[in-house]
């Protein structure tokens, strides 16, 4: 008897633990609201450098199922560099995803899953270039960004 109990308590916590890491239980977010470290300033701007072309940035949405995308992040000139995450700043970085004004998601190369997109629109997908240290990429003072918006 004791053998069927501890395989149920296992069966319960393993079938637990599958639906998290399958994605279909929704995990909280990391709100990086409260930091007050410049490591997460996501409304500083570090300006690109004048010696290196400016990249250029493009958005597509590509239909996956009734509620969810995929995004199209399109960089000329941008050298995705996950692997220096929090490092020192040097030309090229990582992106940041908005849905609605909210930041949802760091995207490290081109294509980024949206696993749920609100059924009510517009809604509009923001998506920011930024450096290592999180700070906006810009030129001239504007942020290196572009917008989509999903009827």
């Amino acid at each position: 008897m004791r053998a069927l109990v501890l395989f149920i308590i296992g069966l319960a916590f393993g079938s637990a633990f599958g639906i998290l890491i399958s994605g279909h239980v929704a995990m909280p977010a990391h709100d990086h609201a409260g930091h007050s470290d410049a490591m997460h300033d996501h409304d500083a701007l570090t300006a690109w450098p004048a010696d290196t072309p400016s990249p250029h940035l493009m958005l597509k949405l590509h239909p996956d199922g009734p509620t969810s995308r995929n995004l199209q992040i399109i960089t000329h000139g941008f050298t995705w560099t996950p692997e220096e995450v929090n490092g020192p700043i040097t030309p090229g970085g990582h992106a940041h995803v908005y849905v609605n004004g909210e930041k949802i998601s760091r995207a490290y190369g081109e294509w980024l899953h949206l696993a749920q997109i609100p059924e009510q629109g517009p809604i509009t997908i923001r998506v920011t270039l930024n450096a290592n240290d999180h700070t906006g990429w810009s030129i001239d003072g504007q942020p290196l960004a572009a917008e989509i918006t999903v009827p």
